[in-house]
Parts: structure tokens; sequence; C-alpha cells
């Protein structure tokens, strides 16, 4: 590495940190106007305000726009070199464009690792923290009011409940059924069902068990509180608004495996988050690159015309990478393509583009 790398990695990282910045303190300022009423009717404590809430909006906001952001800073101060012929000089003196390309994608590489161990293991902590601090002091107080729950705990052995009550932790008419062949062979009929923190059981209270066999059914009836393994707890049925966010690597890989082995629905968010988690590092390296691409030849009328087109091509980024999120989720592409598809039709361009640089 000589004196250009660590000039341009010098640049690229403090063009990209000044940016991140910036635009994070406007989405605190805005952030805070918007919801400095819910502080105020609510009675949040300033000190949790700041320490427990902004100080871990800040770098949900700073990761969540990192790729955004190393785009825009790449083609912002790399269009200044152009104007000033510095890309000129440095082509001129010997130095091969895909040389070039190598300070860039070592500050990339900085950020996008630094990026992956944040969204891998710190940020879920700092996203448990204000989601805790919302559902305090912003959102409404949440209480599970679906009726006639069902939900599959296991392969053939499905779960129901008329009504439970999240505050209490205790569900109402309560039944467990286990089908084999489309055929059912067993059911747990409770009154209610109850969670112990003691003991981390579920407890059934009033109920029967029947077993149907070829010949004659199997009945046990008990009234007394008894002890049985669910698949569920009552984590099931708390407000689940961005809780994959709240989930390090390991836990979401848990979570999916759970999901899987009660063949139930409401996958595809967990796996989405997951995937983004790996795909966001290239992202980062794939976009600073591209933003070299746009903006190393100099433009006749200024940077200002390379900087328009860095802002178009970042929004159709983010609306290529809403459009696939939101098909994703409802089932209609598999998670693991809508996350890198955005990657994949970006590098592709740039890839085209790189052979149209002039030399």
């Amino acid at each position: 590495m000589n004196i250009l790398d660590k000039y341009l990695i010098k640049r690229f990282l403090t063009t990209y940190v000044f940016a991140v910045l910036v635009i994070v303190l406007i989405i605190m300022v805005i952030d805070f106007v918007e919801k400095n009423d819910d502080f105020i009717q609510k009675q949040a404590p300033m000190r949790a305000i700041l320490l427990q809430y902004y100080a871990n909006l800040a770098p949900y906001w700073a990761n969540y726009i990192s790729p955004l952001m190393i785009f825009i800073s790449t083609v912002f101060f790399t269009a200044q070199m152009a104007a000033h012929t510095e890309i000129v000089a440095i082509l001129s003196s010997g130095v091969s464009f895909r040389r070039l390309m190598f300070p860039y994608f070592i500050g990339a590489s900085i950020i996008a690792i630094f990026s992956f161990v944040m969204v891998g293991w710190i940020l879920p902590r700092a996203n448990t923290e204000r989601l805790a601090f919302e559902n305090v002091y912003v959102n409404d107080k949440f209480y599970f009011s679906t009726r006639d729950f069902h939900i599959a705990v296991a392969p053939n052995t499905y779960a129901y409940m008329s009504s439970y009550n999240n505050e209490a932790k205790t569900g109402y008419d309560f039944t467990l059924e286990k089908i084999v062949d489309n055929k059912l062979v067993e059911k747990l009929s409770a009154k209610r069902i109850t969670w112990d923190d003691s003991t981390k059981k579920w407890k059934i209270h009033d109920y029967k068990i029947r077993t149907l066999g070829i010949m004659k059914d199997k009945m046990v009836y008990g009234t007394a509180p008894k002890d049985t393994a669910v698949n569920l707890s009552p984590n099931d049925f708390e407000n689940e608004h961005q809780i994959q966010e709240s989930y390090t690597i390991p836990e979401l890989r848990e979570k999916i495996d759970l999901i899987k082995s009660r063949g139930a629905e409401g996958i595809e968010s967990f796996q989405i988050e997951l995937y983004q988690r790996f795909a966001t590092p290239f992202a980062v390296i794939i976009l600073s690159l591209m933003g070299l691409i746009v903006s190393a030849r100099k433009a006749r009328g200024g940077v200002g015309f390379q900087i328009a087109i860095g802002f178009v091509l970042a929004f159709v980024y983010i609306l290529f990478y809403i459009m696939s999120k939101g098909i994703a989720e409802s089932g209609n592409m598999p998670p693991i393509l809508a996350v890198w598809l955005p990657n994949i039709v970006f590098g592709t361009i740039g890839t085209i583009m790189y052979f149209t640089v002039p030399r």
C-alpha cells in the first residue's frame, strides 16, 4: 500500500463518515419532532430518551443507510477529484484503472466487515433496548387480540386457543391435536392453559385427553393443574413488530429452525433479515466500486451531473430493494433471491459500466 492508496482510503472513509453523521443527525431531529408529543404524554425520562432510545437508534440508522451513503459519498469525492484532473493525473502516471479500484475496495471492505459484525451481534442488542423503549413510551400498549388462534407447534401437531391474555399468560379453551395420515389420533382439551415462570412450562387446568384407538377410544380426565410440554412460549404472543431485528445471527437461525419444526407460516421475515445481514456487506463493496465507475470520468458540466446520476441510481436501488423485499414477504419470491437480487442486478450493471470507462 503506497501513499496514493492511503490518501484515497482516508478520503473515502472520512467522506463516508461525514455523510453518515449528517444524515443520521437529520433523522434524529426529525424523529424527535415526530415523537416529542409521545415522550411528553407518557412522561419518558430524558435519560431513557437519550441513552436507551437515541443512543441505540443512531447506530441502527447509520448501518441501515450505509450502502447508499457509501455510494453517494464515493460519487461525491471521486467526481471532485475528476473535476480537479486528479484522476487523469493518476491514470497518466501509469496506474491502471483496475489498480485505482484497489484502495476503494480496501476502504469498502473495512466498512463491510464492521457492518457485518454490527448487524450480526451488536445492533440486535441495541435494537432490543430501542424496541423496549418504543413499546413503553411510543407505541400503544400491546394486547394479544387474536381470537380462535391456531398454530402448528410440531409436524402433525396443532394447537388452538379461543383467546389468550398476554398479561396473565393464560390461554382459554385450549386444544392440542395430533394428526397422522389425515386422521386424528390424539386430542388434549383444557379450559385453561397457564405459563409457570418458575418451571418455564405450561400447566393445563380441567383437562381431558382422548386417544383414538382402532377398537376403543381412551379417555383421561383431570382437574388438578398438570405440566405439559408444548412447543410454545409467551414470547409467541408478544408484539412481534420488527422483532427479527433484535435477534443475533445465531438466534435468527434458531428461530427459523423453530418455525420450520412447527410447520408454521411467517418464516419469510426472519429469512429476509438473516440473508440481508450477509448481503449488505457485499452491497457496500459493489456500490462503492460502482460509485467510482460512475464518477471517474471528467464531465464538462462539472460534478453536479455526476452527483445527480449517483442520486438517481441510489433511488433506483432503494426502489428495487423495497419491491423485491415486498414480493418476498408476500411469498411470491424466495427470500434469498429477493435479498440478493439488487446486488446481482447492480453488480451486473457495474461490470458492464466498467468496460465503458476510459483507461
